[in-house]
């Protein structure tokens, strides 16, 4: 049998002419730990949907056991012996232990389960953690024991490939240290460990071999004995960063238009910042950082402990309606989902957040919805047939363009931007970001939210590096910014480091 498990050969995956990888190749060692890296969209998610059957790739050859491998979903690549560990876990918390680790496993005789089918499964749970009980509810358990169980359904399987998706984003220190003790045993075993994390210090602990991807394609496959450290995986993962000529926004620090003050929640720790007029804020942080849980505290869609102060005023009571009447609008992280009705017409989307101006005594004037969509269209330079065209046909920079254009009017003090360029090529991204210099230049203040780090350098005054919930630092943005210092902080580092 080959020392690899899995053999990845010129994997490509194109999304509507977008490539999220591009002839990628490496091989697994079986019975390692190979930790797989790179910033967000680098195509560390696309590469494990391939692998796991929830998306089939474009071109290119896997070899699982050196035998052509493509499963037509994630059920066939768990049988194939290759499992699953989401960031977001696939447990049912209403159901107990035994019920959610034998989902999809039953046996069955003429219809009935057979009860003592899955006595393989609570044989592996007893021996990864005999704490857990069986017949516990999966909502009294810990994240981290909710992974065990998880572990023991893949094991059950018989598999021996494990991936692992940021599975210590919401663990305490001791549960982390719990996980690699588990992680070491089942290398013990001959089970792969396929480890994706943010977390550098994690990387260099637990590696056998790391794999760097960037922009799609495959940088480099090292045995970790072979790396210096954490700044040469830094240097790997974001090469050259090419950034667009910053140009500095006209700021009154006199006027602050938010502040807040201690701001936490379960995912963020005692957030305090103030925004200027006329002042592009960015934060800038990894996956699970908590980039969206600030701006959703903003927008009052999120509950929190703390004080945001609008224009000196306390809104603690904050709705995404009040939020709204501030002066403060979201361009939010997910805009097929929370920021547009795809079903419906650019012409009805664009007045959805300020309804007054198509409307008069409650009743909607048609022909004036028509025409703001238009005024719209125009001024932001929306790609599309007309304004009755389906938002779902269109690009997704074109979709965007279409949640400006809801947040424009409303004539906004303050424009939260979440992840605003995502999933948007290279030419809508620069015309949304004309748009955004516009709208400070004529009056508002933005707060850009991403996990670009171009696309921050190039817009914001100021910059907020976050890690795991927490402003680590503020930068402001000149020439003695380094890259290779954020990529630090943001990945765990010391600040000084």
């Amino acid at each position: 049998m080959s020392d690899h498990v899995l053999e990845i050969k010129n994997i490509s995956k194109h999304f509507a002419g977008v490539k999220a990888l591009d002839d990628v190749s490496f091989d697994i060692v079986r019975g390692s730990c190979h930790c797989l890296i790179g910033e967000n969209g680098a195509g560390k998610s696309t590469l494990i949907k391939i692998l796991t059957g929830a998306h089939p790739k474009t071109s290119g050859t896997v070899l699982y056991n050196g035998k052509d491998f493509n499963p037509a979903s994630t059920k066939d690549a768990m049988k194939a012996g290759i499992g699953c560990l989401f960031q977001e876990l696939n447990v049912v918390e209403k159901l107990r232990v035994e019920e959610n680790i034998c989902l999809g496993l039953e046996e069955t005789r003429f219809g009935i389960i057979k009860k003592s089918s899955n006595q393989k499964v609570f044989d592996v749970l007893r021996r990864i953690d005999s704490s857990i009980e069986p017949k516990q509810y999966i909502e009294e358990l810990s994240v981290a024991k909710r992974q065990v169980v998880e572990m023991a359904k893949a094991l059950a399987m018989d598999s021996d490939v494990i991936i692992m998706d940021e599975p210590t984003a919401s663990l305490t220190e001791e549960e982390v240290k719990r996980l690699f003790e588990i992680i070491h045993d089942l290398k013990s075993q001959g089970i792969t460990i396929i480890y994706i994390s943010h977390r550098l210090e994690e990387i260099m602990e637990l590696a056998d071999y790391v794999t760097v991807l960037r922009d799609g394609r495959h940088i480099a496959t090292k045995p970790r004995a072979e790396i210096s450290g954490r700044q040469e995986l830094i240097q790997m993962m974001i090469g050259k960063v090419i950034v667009e000529d910053y140009v500095p926004n006209k700021i009154d620090e006199n006027i602050k238009l938010i502040e807040l003050k201690g701001v936490s929640n379960k995912k963020l720790h005692n957030i305090s910042f103030d925004l200027h007029k006329g002042e592009i804020l960015g934060f800038y942080g990894l996956i699970g950082a908590g980039k969206t849980e600030i701006a959703r505290a903003i927008f009052g869609a999120d509950k929190y402990a703390g004080t945001i102060l609008v224009e000196g005023r306390d809104v603690k009571a904050v709705s995404p309606e009040k939020a709204i009447t501030n002066g403060i609008v979201l361009v939010p992280e997910e805009r097929r989902t929370q920021g547009i009705c795809t079903s419906l017409s650019i012409a009805v989307n664009t007045p959805m957040m300020n309804y007054r101006t198509v409307s008069h005594k409650g009743i909607l004037n048609k022909k004036q919805q028509g025409r703001l969509a238009r005024e719209y269209i125009e001024k932001i330079g929306t790609a599309c047939r007309d304004e009755n065209q389906s938002v779902a046909f269109l690009s997704g920079g074109n979709q965007q363009k279409v949640v400006l254009s809801k947040c424009l009017n409303v004539s906004p003090k303050v424009l939260l931007l979440d992840e605003p360029t995502r999933g948007v090529d290279v030419g809508a991204k620069q015309e949304i970001y004309q748009i955004i210099r516009q709208m400070v230049k004529d009056g508002c203040s933005a707060i850009v939210f991403s996990s670009e780090l171009p696309e921050i350098l190039g817009l914001c005054d100021r910059i907020g590096l976050l890690y795991d919930g927490e402003i680590k630092m503020f930068l402001k943005n000149d020439e003695h910014v380094e890259t290779r210092h954020i990529m630090s902080v943001v990945t765990g580092g010391v600040e000084n480091e």
